[in-house]
């Protein structure tokens, strides 16, 4: 069936032909689209199931689901843009049968087409808002319907589900300068599923949670962390760099300079990173053998103490420090243990180390245990960064290759 339509606005099988009614369909709308002003425009569909949109033969939306998605497009005032939208086929019937039935929505497919002008400044009424409360809760960051494989995303930062800018978005950014300004506490809750050069915010909010996509309780967890009824204890398993400049091409396949174990800068926020509402110490250190042969094991102990005023959980992690081999890692995660400690308790800590936990991989690929002098450290970090921990040397002598 064709026809000419006013909009896109499709409203289940009310908007269909008699005919397609209850049978699996796609609609295919072609037409133009003219800008009231010369300006960027955030451009997409919400709807039910697939749609893809193309203006002017360029792949603005990819949607799959039931989420509103734009995408930026400029467009110059009186001027025609051609669009072209698909939404998909597969609809089937949407909200019928069951018992709630009565309360679904409408069968048939749903599409709508939604623009307005992109703006990176911070809305009038959310800076009206935060002037009216006692603290500021910016929830930024990205979504994963932004980062992801082989995805139609058309936004600064982002090259088909890859970004390729680590940065804020620039709206968000202007949001949380926009609510600092406003001389409030602010505290940030991060949303991201990878490392995000947050500078900005670091330097000039209150605090930061990072909460990732932490699913349908991810509201019921932040708002517990924050009132202080859950004493955080999470740590940070990516680096998160300041920019892109402390990063190789990505281009490049080579180790050097990438993860926190061959990383020689200084980042924002070190893999292994987490805070908690009360502070631990570390102690008492023991190595039974200063040295071993290549291959043996090797225990470790270390004391925690909680010296807060709050009971928490606490994550002691164990790293070892290579000695100087070409293609050896500057250090590296080796254990980890969490424990709860009330406000004033210590507790011992063991780790068993085997021969895997000191191996390391030459630059011909040849996995070994390498002769030389190694650093054990126990703590609550990555050693080097401020994290509270102790640390001590031990020496390996000869060397073992091991198997892949």
């Amino acid at each position: 069936a064709t026809r000419v339509e006013p909009n896109i606005n499709l409203n289940g099988n009310a908007g269909l032909p008699s005919e397609a009614v209850g049978k699996n369909v796609s609609v295919h709308y072609t037409g133009f689209i003219v800008a009231p002003e010369t300006a960027d425009y955030m451009i997409g569909t919400r709807g039910t199931g697939f749609a893809r949109m193309m203006i002017d033969g360029n792949n603005v939306v990819m949607q799959n689901g039931t989420d509103a998605r734009t995408g930026k497009v400029h467009l110059v005032k009186g001027q025609k843009a051609g669009f072209d939208v698909t939404i998909g086929g597969g609809f089937g019937r949407f909200g019928g049968g069951g018992p709630a039935a009565a309360n679904a929505a409408p069968t048939g497919p749903h599409a709508q087409l939604i623009w307005e002008k992109a703006s990176d400044e911070a809305s009038p009424e959310a800076i009206a808002a935060a002037k009216n409360a006692d603290l500021i809760l910016p929830v930024v960051g990205i979504t994963s319907s932004l980062e992801g494989e082989e995805m139609q995303v058309n936004l600064p930062g982002f090259l088909g589900g890859d970004r390729t800018a680590i940065d804020l978005p620039a709206p968000e950014e202007a949001l949380v300068e926009a609510m600092v300004g406003t001389g409030k506490p602010t505290v940030v809750v991060l949303m991201n599923g990878s490392a995000m050069a947050v500078n900005w915010v670091d330097q000039h909010a209150n605090a930061v949670l990072e909460a990732f996509y932490p699913g349908e309780e991810g509201g019921a967890a932040v708002a517990q962390t924050l009132s202080g009824k859950n004493n955080p204890a999470g740590r940070l398993p990516v680096t998160f760099y300041k920019d892109l400049s402390q990063l190789p091409n990505f281009e490049s396949y080579s180790m050097q300079n990438r993860t926190y174990r061959y990383f020689t800068g200084k980042p924002l926020y070190p893999f292994g990173y987490g805070l908690s509402y009360t502070k631990f110490s570390y102690s008492n250190l023991s190595l039974p053998n200063a040295t071993i042969n290549a291959g043996d094991p090797l225990s470790a102990d270390a004391t925690i103490t909680n010296t807060g005023d709050r009971d928490g959980d606490e994550v002691a992690e164990l790293y070892l420090t290579f000695p100087q081999v070409p293609g050896a890692p500057l250090r590296a995660l080796r254990g980890f243990k969490r424990i709860h400690l009330k406000a004033g308790e210590s507790q011992q800590v063991h780790f068993e180390l085997k021969d895997r936990d000191f191996m390391m991989v030459t630059e011909a690929g040849d996995p070994i245990i390498s002769a030389g002098k190694y650093t054990l450290t126990i703590g609550g970090g990555q050693p080097d960064t401020g994290a509270p921990g102790v640390n001590s040397t031990f020496q390996i002598n000869g060397s073992k290759p091991l198997p892949e």
